[in-house]
């Protein structure tokens, strides 16, 4: 059972069925690498995250690349894990 502001959220008062398709926005600094860390990621938490479904955007300005992934999501622990993870890694500036 997963928290939010320390208070328990039942999973049938959860506005996501698990498992289910889950896409995230990620943006971050268009430079070498940065779609392969990013894959990498989704992978801890999806194994079977298939690297082909990535949507990328670059910005007007070339300057930032806008990547949305699409995992496969299993319970609210695993998603708020995979957004910490994201937010807190050194190439990420945004995660929507």
């Amino acid at each position: 059972m997963t928290t939010f502001n320390n208070a328990p959220i039942p999973p049938e008062q959860s506005l996501i069925e698990y498992p289910s398709q889950f896409p995230i926005k990620v943006m971050g600094a268009h430079v070498d690498g940065f779609l392969e860390a990013i894959v990498s990621v989704a992978r801890q938490f999806d194994p079977a995250f298939d690297a082909a479904t990535v949507e990328q955007r670059p910005s007007k300005g070339g300057n930032y690349l806008g990547l949305t992934i699409t995992v496969t999501a299993t319970s609210r622990e695993q998603l708020d894990e995979l957004y910490r993870t994201l937010t807190t890694h050194p190439m990420v500036k945004v995660v929507l």
